[in-house]
């Protein structure tokens, strides 16, 4: 990559890498709960995927990006993304999310389609079973989430990165998130999930969408199955866990660029 800008847009932080000469067209990174953008600058920056112009902010709340005075749900959220890809000239978008950002980017098509291009959602919530950190935000009331139990949460994440290296990253990330703006997306992404309605809405978008998942460790057996019940196209790497561009960074910047060359 030739060039790597940082910003700062209506309270929103943000990292912008440019394409090696004329772009082919702009993929924004979306990342999940309690994360950063800094989670999926590998992919942004990978050579593979240097014929393309990168995006990545830090959602309101979470990185570098001031906490909300009042922290919105993921339908504002999804508006809020909608303004930014305008205010940076980028539509229509390669939507590319983890986790929450999975989420956001369904609700960025459904909400805003023209600024939508295709849909990269890597494992995306599709199932209470993907609810591993949400569920346990929503099952405390907010005041109690943010005065006690995410401190609780952030040191578990803390312990559990002693075995796994990619919980290390995360607890990093954590460090710096809203617990309000962690609740209430929590409580969303929970009764989301229980609908088990996701994976056919992103089928009915009408965009093309890649999905990617980690196993043994990663989306639960019955996301899968609707993901694959929905006709999504979709990529499993193993051994893998739930930030599979972690822990296959090659292969998975290999399938993504291959994905890109068909939009």
């Amino acid at each position: 990559m030739t060039g790597l800008r940082h910003d700062l847009w209506q309270r929103t932080f943000f990292r912008e890498r440019r394409a090696d000469g004329e772009a082919r067209g702009t993929v924004l990174h979306v990342h999940g709960l309690g994360e950063s953008g800094l989670s999926l600058e590998g992919i942004a920056a990978h050579p593979a995927l240097g014929g393309w112009r990168h995006l990545v902010p830090d959602l309101p709340g979470y990185g570098r990006s001031p906490w909300p005075d009042e922290p919105g749900g993921l339908a504002e959220l999804a508006d809020h993304l909608a303004a930014f890809v305008e205010a940076q000239d980028a539509g229509p978008v390669v939507a590319l999310g983890h986790s929450m950002g999975g989420v956001l980017v369904l609700l960025l098509a459904e909400r805003h389609p023209a600024l939508v291009r295709a849909i990269v959602d890597v494992e995306g919530n599709k199932a209470p079973g993907d609810c591993q950190f949400s569920g346990q935000a929503a099952g405390h009331p907010e005041g109690e989430f943010a005065r006690t139990e995410f401190a609780r949460l952030v040191a578990g994440v803390w312990e559990a990165g002693l075995e796994d290296p990619a919980l290390r990253g995360y607890y990093a990330s954590l460090r710096f998130a809203d617990p309000r703006s962690f609740w209430r997306h929590a409580r969303d992404l929970v009764e989301l999930s229980q609908t088990r309605a996701l994976a056919r809405r992103l089928a009915a978008t009408g965009r093309p969408a890649f999905y990617v998942a980690g196993a043994p460790d990663g989306a639960s057996a019955e996301s899968l199955a609707l993901v694959d019940a929905a006709g999504i196209a979709g990529l499993v790497l193993e051994p893998a866990g739930h930030w599979p561009f972690l822990d296959h960074p090659e292969p998975f910047c290999r399938a993504l660029a291959a994905f890109l060359d068909r939009v």
